[in-house]
């Protein structure tokens, strides 16, 4: 079978800086905006982008996200010459599998590139919240006859020292690779989407594995390994919304972002959707004694408590005397009366008991999945 470009989304991290959230989860299976997991903007992406071919690879606490992806069937991923396939690490006769690293785990899924046997490769992170049209970079990448394209996006001098940065020449081909360099050069970050041709970084990867196995990084090994041969690298510039919520301050920003009204991510655009796999329920009910503002609420919430700013994902009961204020509060979470919770992440399935008060004024404040809050056991 040929396809043009095959996408491969890297969703094996831990993404440890996210504690408590991802404890028993993977990072891109984070929930996220009341409707979505974090993954399923570089899903939709990739079917907004006529992708077919996705491969999803998974090493972390990959049970959530396997049964969310399923067979694709959500973005579309599931018909003729389709497909959403899981990529995790297995054992063969060379021995362990586990992938140690970008690089690595695109090396260690070579035949499943092979049979689609792709022009391009489309790598992509499974932990940013954006809306990005590929098939505009794939254009750029062919009009410049690159060999890879790295997409970029102008940040904050003040913050280009965090990220990856691209220095370029006038006609945006990448001349240089700083990682999170103290005295930046340029302000254009790496936003971790890259297009490669197929038969060329094969070749590099390869090569590079037989010469020095420890060799796993497209930021520290790849794109270094391409600029020292010579290669035509091409920045292309994205301007769009663009979040990595890889911290739980930019997860909850992210969040906050999500309900202002001019939001840059617009997602009632039919013409570009967020697809989801959503449970059904019923419609949300708001009793006599409860209000909700400025607020996104999901299906089968129950709501006898005062809502301001903030997202309700599905299945969520608020009872009543409760307020919550600049908060996200996740699936099949109960919410006692005359909770106070305000500017917190509340996990899936948590329970927050009778007059509890959860207050993230000075910090963040975050509550795990299925932890239990202010409520006495048999045994107190």
């Amino acid at each position: 079978m040929k396809t043009e470009m095959v996408a491969m989304i890297l969703a094996g991290g831990q993404g440890s800086r996210l504690g408590k959230l991802t404890k028993n989860i993977a990072k891109p299976a984070v929930p996220f905006g009341g409707r979505y997991r974090i993954i399923d903007f570089a899903l939709s992406n990739c079917t907004n982008s006529g992708i077919n071919n996705v491969g999803v690879v998974t090493q972390y606490q990959p049970l959530a996200l396997n049964s969310h992806i399923g067979n694709g069937a959500s973005w579309g991923l599931d018909g003729i010459n389709a497909g959403a396939t899981i990529l995790q690490p297995y054992s063969s006769s060379e021995g362990s599998k586990w992938f140690e690293g970008t690089a690595h785990a695109i090396y260690q899924n070579m035949s499943y590139i092979d049979q689609l046997d792709p022009q391009y490769v489309l790598v992509l992170s499974g932990d940013h919240i954006y809306k990005m049209d590929y098939e505009e970079m794939l254009e750029d990448h062919k009009k410049h006859n690159a060999s890879l394209s790295v997409a970029v996006i102008e940040v904050s001098w003040k913050e280009a020292s965090r990220f990856g940065i691209m220095n370029t020449d006038d006609n945006n081909r990448i001349i240089e690779f700083e990682e999170k360099p103290e005295n930046p050069k340029s302000n254009l970050a790496s936003m971790g989407i890259y297009i490669f041709n197929w038969g060329r970084l094969r070749s590099v990867l390869t090569n590079l594995n037989a010469k020095d196995s420890s060799m796993n990084d497209f930021g520290h090994h790849v794109i270094p390994a391409y600029l020292d041969s010579g290669e035509n690298i091409i920045a292309h510039r994205f301007s769009g919304y663009w979040k990595d919520v890889g911290t739980i301050e930019s997860l909850w920003e992210a969040n906050m972002e999500f309900l202002k009204p001019d939001m840059e991510l617009n997602i009632r655009d039919k013409a570009w959707r967020i697809y989801s796999k959503n449970p059904i329920s019923p419609p949300h009910f708001i009793t006599q004694t409860g209000s909700a503002k400025n607020s996104l609420i999901s299906d089968g919430c129950y709501i006898a408590g005062d809502i301001d700013h903030s997202i309700l994902s599905d299945d969520v009961q608020v009872k009543e005397g409760a307020r919550i204020t600049d908060s996200v509060i996740m699936s099949g979470a109960t919410i006692g009366k005359n909770v106070k919770i305000h500017k917190a992440i509340i996990g899936e399935d948590a329970i927050i008991g009778d007059n509890a008060e959860i207050d993230g004024t000075e910090e963040i404040a975050v509550v795990g999945y299925s932890e239990v809050i202010g409520v006495k056991s048999d045994e107190d």
